[in-house]
């Protein structure tokens, strides 16, 4: 059996090829796994579980029907979707993670974070990204209509842009002793994260222990999974249709 892990997807209607691989991929191969954990940004933007979007609402259907087969599966916010709420996790029978998290993998201590966090050098986006987790801030933010919402999302998006248009690929990535401290503090040797886009499998050894980090990758010119099972993990591609 395998357990599967994506993040990054940013699903939008703009994007319906994107959209149409992932339920696809709910409807057919998810159905044969052991677990599925989505870590962060499968939509573009959310602005609160009471949003009629029906692009969103086709992915919410899909989701429980998943879980309605048997499978079970887990979300963990990114940065996009951060306000992703009980509402949809009830809807939809998915189970909401912390970030970050242990879980046993097969036998194996396994991280799991969306991996913003790891993120310090950014030190701009860390501000941001301690204000929109606010819980006041959330609560003052779902208290205003959807569409002023709907307004404020398109904005704060532009705005990032802007900013990374200006920001050296470096800066955005991880920080590698945030990397080691995160790990160190959970005890464990292997992470798996998102965020970054840079899908790869980094071995490295600090002290003489050895460490992994498994950096899934986005879905904008491909789908992006990463397969485990007891043998260990492998990233794999799919093809947009």
């Amino acid at each position: 059996m395998t357990t599967a892990f994506v993040s990054d997807l940013h699903l939008d209607a703009r994007r319906p090829e994107v959209t149409t691989l992932f339920r696809e991929f709910l409807a057919n191969e998810a159905r044969t796994l052991d677990g599925l954990y989505i870590l962060g940004d499968l939509f573009e933007a959310w602005i609160g579980d009471d949003d009629p979007d029906p692009h969103n609402g086709v992915v919410r259907q899909d989701l429980a029907a998943l879980t309605a087969a048997g499978v079970p599966a887990w979300f963990m916010h990114g940065n996009r979707d951060f306000l992703v709420g009980d509402a949809f996790s009830r809807e939809t029978g998915v189970q909401l993670l912390d970030d970050p998290i242990v879980v046993d993998l097969y036998g194996t201590s396994t991280l799991l974070t969306h991996g913003d966090a790891l993120c310090t050098d950014d030190v701009d986006y860390q501000t941001f990204r301690a204000t929109v987790r606010n819980p006041a801030w959330q609560q003052a933010f779902l208290s205003q209509p959807v569409d002023a919402r709907r307004r404020l999302a398109a904005q704060a998006r532009a705005e990032s842009q802007r900013q990374q248009s200006g920001k050296s690929m470096d800066i955005m990535d991880v920080n590698q002793g945030e990397v080691v401290k995160m790990m160190r503090d959970h005890g464990v040797t292997r992470m798996i994260h998102g965020h970054t886009h840079r899908p790869d499998t980094h071995q490295f050894a600090v002290d003489g222990v050895q460490y992994t980090r498994i950096v899934l990758g986005d879905w904008y010119e491909q789908g992006s999974i990463l397969r485990c099972d007891e043998s260990g993990c492998e990233l794999q591609q799919l093809p947009l249709p």
